[in-house]
């Protein structure tokens, strides 16, 4: 098959003196476009979190009915989410993400609708939430895809910095702020009709970008089923036959289910029982959370990735798991607030690197493959951590609890690095802060739709 054009990519101007690194890849229209898009889009989705149990409860339903709904989104975007990275890589990724915030529009749009008539009914929420959640399972390997088409190496960093900035202070903050004081001033109906103010002018932001062409060589037409299957199993090959890539999925799969439980389940319940707090004392402890993976976002942006990259992220990821031990044993909300900044930041600083990780070392042919895999990977457990830490915190007890959500991942990092020899591998390949990509002689591969499968080339990249 042809060879991928790496090299066929747009001149860029060069960076402002004094811009700091964060804000580097704003110096490109289309970023700043993107970028503007991207906040819009976090705005709606944070918005639509605390509209919809507000007007779920409006309905007369309870948390039986609110978990309908909200299996209904995360169903959605499981389904969806690996034919999102196929997609992604044959279709220009700008197109899908037109699509993706057009669908959305339309769908929210609807709900304000029947909302503000009276005519809403619950199990109109949840198809709503539901082609929500399909929709979101296309947009990330699609972003994830464009955003090394239009900005050099050097920068991506930076993005995906913004990116994880973006994620708390929008989704986490201003959108549910809005939305309770539009809920507060008429009802969930109003908040509705600003989330679907907020998309439609994230399309109108995305008709403006550019499209770029997918980088990658399609070969001779094939029937749809056999091309989506073909595509799926060339992406699976490739993370299994990539030691970096499996290992810190796998840890990154066994991570989510370690912690996400007793973070989304038992903490509620340690800062009542442990510190006498009530709402407000629990929303402080999240903002905390929030903020650190903010600033964590931030110091990433702001310096070049590391030279030991793989090894300090998943440290990172491991070790700040750490304070959470002290949730279980404190009785003092301002420790249980610094524990939950420092997870928080260490979270997101290791998120950022990983992300830029995959733009750099991925083959352009699989980027889009391999995001909605890294995607759904941290999805496929989560469920289940949900549903059991209730029951064991109630047999252990609280301390035993986080004990172990602090220590077992560190743990599983330190087996991860020395498994998968990734200390080996990020000097094998080392990533120059100029931008220049890594070479994965044993592991990259392109993607061939000549039948070949995976082909293994030491200059695919």
């Amino acid at each position: 098959m042809p060879e991928i054009d790496s090299d066929a990519t747009p001149a860029y101007p060069p960076p402002r003196g004094g811009l700091p690194r964060a804000l580097r890849p704003f110096r490109l229209g289309q970023y700043r476009l993107l970028a503007g898009a991207l906040t819009l889009s976090l705005l709606g989705a944070g918005m639509w979190i605390v509209a919809v149990v507000w007007q779920v409860i409006e309905l007369g339903g309870g948390p039986a009915e609110l978990s309908f709904v909200a299996a209904g989104n995360a169903a959605g975007m499981l389904v969806a989410v690996l034919f999102g990275g196929v997609l992604a890589d044959r279709v220009p990724q700008r197109n899908i993400l037109l699509a993706v915030e057009a669908t959305k529009t339309v769908s929210i749009a609807t709900a304000a609708v029947l909302a503000l008539s009276g005519t809403l009914e619950l199990w109109h929420l949840v198809i709503v939430t539901t082609i929500l959640g399909l929709a979101d399972g296309f947009f990330y390997p699609a972003y994830s895809a464009l955003l090394p088409a239009i900005l050099p190496a050097e920068d991506l960093l930076a993005a995906n910095g913004v990116e994880g900035m973006l994620r708390p202070t929008i989704m986490q903050a201003a959108g549910p702020a809005l939305a309770s004081a539009a809920i507060a001033a008429f009802s969930p109906g109003l908040a509705f009709a600003f989330v679907a103010a907020a998309q439609a002018l994230a399309v109108g932001g995305l008709l403006l970008i550019r499209s770029t062409p997918v980088r990658r060589e399609i070969g001779k037409p094939q029937h749809p089923l056999r091309a989506l299957s073909s595509d799926l199993r060339e992406g699976f090959v490739y993370m299994w036959r990539t030691p970096w890539l499996l290992g810190t999925l796998l840890y990154a799969c066994l991570l989510v289910f370690v912690i996400m439980g007793p973070i989304e389940v038992l903490l509620p319940f340690a800062v009542r029982d442990q510190t006498g707090g009530g709402p407000g004392a629990f929303a402080l402890v999240l903002a905390a959370f929030g903020v650190g993976g903010a600033l964590g976002s931030l110091v990433v942006a702001s310096l070049t990735l590391p030279r030991r990259y793989l090894t300090i992220m998943n440290l990172l990821w491991g070790a700040g798991c750490i304070p959470l031990a002290v949730i279980g044993t404190t009785s003092q909300l301002w420790l249980m607030v610094v524990a939950l900044f420092l997870v928080g930041f260490t979270f997101s600083a290791a998120t950022v690197i990983w992300g830029t990780l995959l733009q750099r070392r991925v083959p352009p042919a699989l980027l889009g493959r391999v995001s909605s895999l890294d995607f759904f990977v941290s999805l496929a457990l989560m469920p289940i951590s949900m549903a059991v830490a209730g029951p064991v915190g109630e047999a252990i007890g609280l301390a035993p609890a986080f004990l172990a959500a602090g220590a077992i991942p560190f743990v599983l990092a330190v087996a991860t690095i020395l498994l998968f020899k990734l200390p080996e591998d990020e000097i094998l390949h080392p990533l120059d802060p100029a931008g220049e990509p890594a070479v994965d002689i044993e592991t990259d591969a392109v993607s061939s739709d000549s039948g070949d499968g995976i082909r293994r080339d030491a200059g695919s990249e």
